[in-house]
C-alpha cells in the first residue's frame, strides 16, 4: 500500500482540485481519495508526503507511431531492419512513460509483440492499444510509392512500422481488416483522407468510398472494436463519420456543419497539433521534401480554429501527439496548444478522462477516483495555473503506473 499524503488531488473529472487530501493505493488501484481532516482507509503501508504538490491521472495520448523512430518515414525503411526498429522503438516506449504518459494508442505501426513486451514487463512502458497496419487505398496517405515506382506497396521485410497495407474495394477491405484483427490489433485504422507525408496525394483529397468505410467499420464492430480516422478536409470527415468511425484524428480543416455533425454521431476528434509545430521547426533539416513542407504549411495554421468550432459545436476532444522519431520528446507541448483554446483544465481532460473514453477504458482509469487503475503522477507545479509544467519531467516528482512506481524523486 501507498500513501500519497498532503496532496493537491486534480482528479480530472472536471471537479475543482482538492487541497491537503491523501490518495491511497493498494496493490493497482486507487483505494481511497480523502481530505487531511480524515485518515485514509486502511493506514499503513509506504507514506509519500507530497507537501502540497499535485497528484493527477497519468496523462493519455492517443495518436503516437513508436515504431517512426525517425522524422523521415522514406529513410527509415531503408536503414532499419526489424531487428533494430524493434529495439529502437522499445526506447521510444520508455520515452512516453518517462513523460508521464501511462497509456498511449499507437494509431500505426506497432504491433501486438511490442505491447505484450510491455505487459510481460520485458521494456517498462505506458499501457498500449495498437491498431497495427493502417488501411489506404491506392495512392492514398499509406501508399508510399513515388510517381516512378509501380511493385505493389511491400514493407521491404519488416513487419512493424508503417508498413504499406493497400486495400481497394470492399472486399480487400474486409480481408484487410480482419487480418489486422487476427495479429492483434486493438483498433483499426483507415487512411480517409491525403496527408503530409504521402508523396503522390493531394492534402484535399477525400480518400475511400463510403462503402468501403462502412466495411471497416462493419468489420471492426463484428468483433467488439472501433475504427479511427486520418482525415483532414469536412468531405474526408463526413464520410468517415457517417460510415460510424469511433474517431477523426487531426481535422484540421474541421466546418461548423461537419462539427455538427460529429457531436450528433458522437464521433471523438483527436487533434495533434504538436506535430506541425515541430515539424514545421524541425522538418526540413530531418528529411521532408519541398512537397511535404508545401502541405504542412496548409495545416499549420488551421488546426485551432477547427478546434473552436468543434469545442462549440459540443464535439468529445481527445488528445493525441503524432510526432515522429526525436520529435516525441515533445508530447506533453500539445497540451499547452489546445489549452490556448479550451483552457488548461479542459486540455488536461481531454488528454486524461476524455481519451479513457475514447479508449474504451474510462471505467478503469483517466481520473483519480476509488476504485479507478493507479495510474497517477505527482506533479511540481499547478498544471491549472502553468500547464506548462507537464513538459518538462524534471517536474514529475512521481510517476505510478497500476500501482507500481515507475519513478520516485520525492
Amino acid at each position: 500500500m501507498i500513501s500519497f499524503r498532503h496532496a493537491t488531488v486534480l482528479a480530472c473529472t472536471g471537479a475543482d482540485p482538492v487541497y491537503d487530501a491523501t490518495v491511497t493505493v493498494e496493490g493497482a488501484v486507487i483505494k481511497d481519495v480523502v481530505t487531511g481532516a480524515r485518515p485514509a482507509a486502511g493506514a499503513g503501508g509506504e507514506v509519500i508526503d507530497c507537501g502540497g504538490r499535485t497528484v493527477m491521472p497519468g496523462l493519455i495520448d492517443a495518436h503516437v507511431h513508436v515504431c517512426a523512430v525517425e522524422v523521415d518515414l522514406a529513410a527509415q525503411r531503408r536503414a532499419y531492419p526489424a531487428s533494430l526498429l524493434a529495439y529502437t522503438a522499445g526506447t521510444m516506449i520508455r520515452q512516453a512513460l518517462d513523460q508521464g504518459f501511462t497509456t498511449v494508442r499507437d494509431a500505426g505501426g506497432a504491433d501486438w509483440g511490442m505491447k505484450e513486451a510491455v505487459d510481460r514487463g520485458l521494456i517498462p512502458g505506458p499501457r498500449m492499444f495498437v491498431s497495427g497496419h493502417p488501411l489506404s487505398q491506392s495512392g492514398g496517405h499509406g501508399d508510399f510509392r513515388t510517381r516512378a515506382e509501380h511493385y505493389p506497396g511491400c514493407g521491404c521485410g519488416a513487419e512493424i512500422g508503417m508498413v504499406p497495407n493497400i486495400a481497394d474495394g470492399v472486399d480487400e477491405v474486409r480481408r484487410a481488416v480482419r487480418t489486422q484483427l487476427r495479429r492483434g490489433a486493438d483498433a483499426i485504422k483507415v487512411m480517409a483522407g491525403g496527408g503530409v507525408a504521402s508523396p503522390t496525394d493531394q492534402l484535399e483529397s477525400a480518400q475511400y468510398q463510403p462503402d468501403e468505410l462502412a466495411a471497416a467499420v462493419a468489420e471492426a464492430q463484428a468483433a467488439g472494436t472501433y475504427v479511427l480516422a486520418h482525415a483532414y478536409t469536412p468531405a474526408a470527415i463526413r464520410n468517415a463519420v457517417q460510415a460510424g468511425v469511433r474517431s477523426i484524428e487531426h481535422g484540421n480543416f474541421l466546418d461548423e456543419a461537419t462539427a455538427a455533425l460529429m457531436a450528433a454521431k458522437g464521433t471523438f476528434l483527436v487533434p495533434t497539433f504538436v506535430t506541425y509545430e515541430k515539424l514545421h521547426e524541425e522538418g526540413r533539416e530531418r528529411g521532408l521534401t519541398a512537397a511535404q513542407l508545401a502541405k504542412l504549411d496548409l495545416v499549420l495554421g488551421s488546426g485551432l480554429d477547427a478546434l473552436r468550432r468543434a469545442h462549440q459545436a459540443g464535439v468529445r476532444i481527445g488528445s493525441g501527439s503524432d510526432l515522429l522519431g526525436p520529435l516525441a520528446r515533445h508530447k506533453a507541448r500539445e497540451l499547452a496548444i489546445k489549452a490556448t483554446v479550451l483552457g488548461a483544465h479542459q486540455a488536461l481532460i481531454a488528454t486524461t478522462k476524455t481519451n479513457a473514453e475514447l479508449l474504451g477504458i474510462a471505467a478503469e482509469t483517466g481520473t483519480i477516483e476509488a476504485g479507478k487503475r493507479a495510474d497517477l503522477l505527482v506533479v511540481d507545479g499547478d498544471p491549472l495555473a502553468d500547464i506548462a509544467v507537464l513538459e518538462h519531467p524534471d517536474n514529475l516528482m512521481a510517476i505510478v503506473k497500476a500501482g507500481q512506481l515507475h519513478k520516485r524523486q520525492i
